[in-house]
């Protein structure tokens, strides 16, 4: 299949290109590169530098014709999106409709979309949260990402766009930018490695579902072959907190220094985990990489990669 990737050079859209390429797939990468990095791209992809925004893009699909569009990418930072919510919605939002409207127009089977199972819920009501959990979303990021499910039920609806939805939980790995918009586990390695304070934002007992990148993409292979529209949870059922995190990138780092503490920033959940069970039944999806594990090859990336001058 010839499938387009947006935000494939990103973090987890990088990994996701990866992972169609050595399946067989043919993969466009559309990417503005205002995230996203040239060491990232897959050479055997096609490439395009555009943003989603962009009246463009629809030539690019015109020409193109890929079979499946899988979209990652988005605004996907929390703070920025409650500073700057019109351009949250801007980007996810009028974006995700533009890119929506070509793959409607020039006959893509599938739509996979990224969401966030992360923000789309607000403070749990119960956990571990499911897809039946209320949509209550606390910052405009979590209900940009919301709105654009509700487009692609309606485009299902109207045209017969198949769609498979992932909500992703805090994804963490290899090529996240310690620099970026997100992403507590790159930001508190690299301060490690280079022996920089470092802080918790809050008492640090706010708790996270932190999935390997890999088992992310994996998803992504799955969900090619998924026969029914829906929506997926992906996540590892567990919670893990931001001071458990910290002592354990600590200690893989060999860390000599104490954390300090700032203030708790705004539109984020207090302790929020997924159940992934319906991905099992459905998509054949589990997580298969520990914690530790994951944060092992983390910090051994950033200290071959990142840290290299």
């Amino acid at each position: 299949m010839k499938i387009l990737v947006t935000g494939g050079a990103g973090f987890i859209g990088s990994h996701v290109v990866d992972s169609y390429i050595q399946a067989g797939h043919e993969v466009v990468i559309v990417d503005n590169m205002s995230t996203g990095r040239g060491r990232n791209l897959n050479l055997k992809a096609t490439f395009y530098q555009l943003d989603l925004r962009d009246p463009q893009l629809d030539n690019i699909l015109a020409q193109e014709k890929p079979d499946i569009v899988n979209h990652h990418a988005a605004q996907i930072d929390v703070r920025r999106s409650v500073a700057d919510p019109m351009f949250d919605a801007s980007v996810n939002i009028l974006g995700s409709l533009n890119l929506l409207e070509s793959a409607r127009k020039h006959n893509v089977q599938r739509f996979i979309y990224i969401s966030t199972g992360g923000a789309v819920y607000g403070e749990p009501e119960y956990l571990p949260c499911d897809e039946a959990h209320p949509i209550n979303p606390i910052s405009p990021y979590g209900a940009s990402k919301h709105t654009v499910e509700h487009y692609l039920f309606m485009y299902h609806q109207i045209y017969g766009l198949n769609y498979t939805i992932l909500r992703y939980p805090n994804v963490y790995g290899p090529r996240q930018d310690p620099l970026g918009e997100a992403g507590v586990v790159s930001i508190f390695t690299q301060q490690m490695l280079k022996k920089m304070p470092t802080t918790i934002f809050g008492d640090g007992e706010q708790e996270r579902d932190f999935a390997y990148v890999g088992d992310c993409a994996r998803a992504n292979v799955l969900a090619l072959t998924a026969q029914a529209n829906g929506i997926f949870n992906l996540g590892t059922g567990q919670s893990t907190s931001i001071n458990q995190l910290f002592v354990l990138l600590k200690q893989i780092t060999h860390y000599q220094h104490d954390v300090t503490y700032g203030p708790a920033r705004l539109g984020e959940a207090r302790r929020i985990y997924l159940s992934a069970a319906k991905a099992g039944q459905i998509l054949g999806w589990e997580p298969t990489t520990d914690l530790l594990t994951g944060l092992t090859q983390t910090v051994s990336f950033f200290q071959k990669v990142e840290l290299t001058p």
